[in-house]
Order: C-alpha cells, then sequence, then structure tokens
C-alpha cells in the first residue's frame, strides 16, 4: 500500500458516523485545491439561490454581494475544514516509564451544530495515562485532533466521541482515555428556547477512567477544577 493510501485508510478509520454525514469527512474527501475551488463556486451559487428564496436583493445590495461567495468559502476553508482535509501526521514518542496523568485542559472548541448550522463555542479537556511500555503524542496534536473533527457540522455528543475515538487510535498501549467538552450553543441561545449562556457538558471516558471507583476520573475533575466530588 502506497504513502497515500495508508493516510487514507487511516483517515476513514477514525472516523464515527457515514461519509457524506454533516459530521462526517465528505464524499471523495480529502479534496484538492481544485475540488475545494470548484465546490465553492457550486455552493457560492446554491447560495445565493437561498437567499432569493428568502426575498434578499443580495445583487444589489452593497453589503451582500459578495456574501454567496464569502459564505461558501467559509465553509469550505473554515466552518467545515475537518470534511474536507486531512488530519495532520500524529507524532508519538516513548512515554519512558511515564505513568501517570497527561492532561491538556481548556483546548478551544470552534464547531457548528449540524441541526440548524448555529455555532458551538466552548473548550476540550483531554486526559490519558500511558500504559506500560506506552507512549505520549506531542501536545500541540491533541489540539490538531480537537480542531479537525471539531470543523463539521457536528453534535456536541458525537463530537465528544469522535475525538475519543481517535485518541484510542493514535494512542498505544494507554491504560485509559478521557475526553470532555463544555459548550454553549447558538441553536439555544438565539432561536427556540433563546437561553442565553446554558452550557453543555458531554464526556466519553474508557479504561481506569471508567472503573466503578472513579478515582482516575475525580483526580483529572480535580485538575480540571471541577473539584473531587464533580461526577460521583
Amino acid at each position: 500500500m502506497n504513502k497515500e493510501n495508508k493516510r487514507r485508510k487511516f483517515h476513514t478509520d477514525i472516523e464515527c458516523v457515514k461519509e457524506g454525514f454533516a459530521n462526517g469527512i465528505a464524499f471523495g474527501g480529502p479534496l484538492s485545491d481544485q475540488e475545494k475551488s470548484d465546490m465553492i463556486e457550486d455552493a457560492a451559487k446554491a447560495y445565493g439561490e437561498f437567499l432569493d428564496a428568502l426575498r434578499c436583493d443580495w445583487r444589489n445590495d452593497p453589503n451582500s454581494m459578495e456574501t454567496p461567495k464569502r459564505v461558501a468559502k467559509a465553509y469550505v476553508h473554515d466552518l467545515w475544514r475537518g470534511r474536507y482535509e486531512e488530519l495532520s501526521d500524529v507524532t508519538s514518542f516513548p512515554s519512558d516509564g511515564y505513568r501517570g496523568i497527561v492532561l491538556e485542559k481548556d483546548i478551544p472548541v470552534v464547531s457548528q451544530c449540524s441541526h440548524h448550522h448555529q455555532t458551538i463555542l466552548g473548550k476540550a479537556h483531554i486526559a490519558y495515562i500511558p500504559g506500560e511500555d506506552g507512549r505520549v503524542i506531542g501536545l500541540s496534536k491533541l489540539n490538531r485532533i480537537v480542531e479537525h473533527f471539531s470543523r463539521r457540522g457536528a453534535i456536541q455528543e458525537q463530537l465528544t466521541m469522535a475525538i475519543h475515538k481517535a485518541l484510542n487510535k493514535v494512542l498505544e498501549n494507554t491504560d485509559g482515555v478521557m475526553v470532555m467538552l463544555q459548550a454553549t450553543h447558538n441553536c439555544v441561545s438565539c432561536r427556540g428556547v433563546k437561553h442565553m449562556g446554558a452550557s453543555m457538558i458531554t464526556s466519553e471516558v474508557s479504561g481506569v477512567f471508567a472503573e466503578h471507583d472513579k478515582t482516575a476520573k475525580q483526580e483529572v475533575m480535580h485538575m480540571i477544577g471541577y473539584g473531587l466530588d464533580a461526577y460521583r
């Protein structure tokens, strides 16, 4: 198997949902620069028709003339970038016998609700424990994994599981992995019930973090700042 096919296989192996879904990789993804350019043109045309249906005279409004193109570029290059680009290589290193908790907290999460295409803003906390002869990964790679799966249409529950699954895939011989997300959703604050400030917390755990006595899980919660009694 050549390098490109290996990368493609790895990319699909860590996916949780069906190809083509809003929170999955795009059909035929990852895309080339030319494919992205073509997609932007097609999406801009379709978005202009969407504005037409909403009776918006965007063609003559100086503030809206370029809006279809701007929105299309924002989706392809930013908002849904994780659907069209390959996850960068994840570098790992020997843990040299370290068997304690590795925690990175307050990783920024910027995503988009796949139901209403409203912004999700929050933070992720990731913890793992290297197992015997285990490895650790470069710190920034945790951020990259979060960013890769966040930049799609998403529901927070599946986003949490996707990050957890990817970490279990790239980390070798861990004693456990814990992923926790806390985020606010514009689909709650700007429409429907219109409640500002409400946030959602989700978590996915495995290994020692899922054990009945919850000692390791409570230690992580304390390290994050939620206190030892959280998540009893």
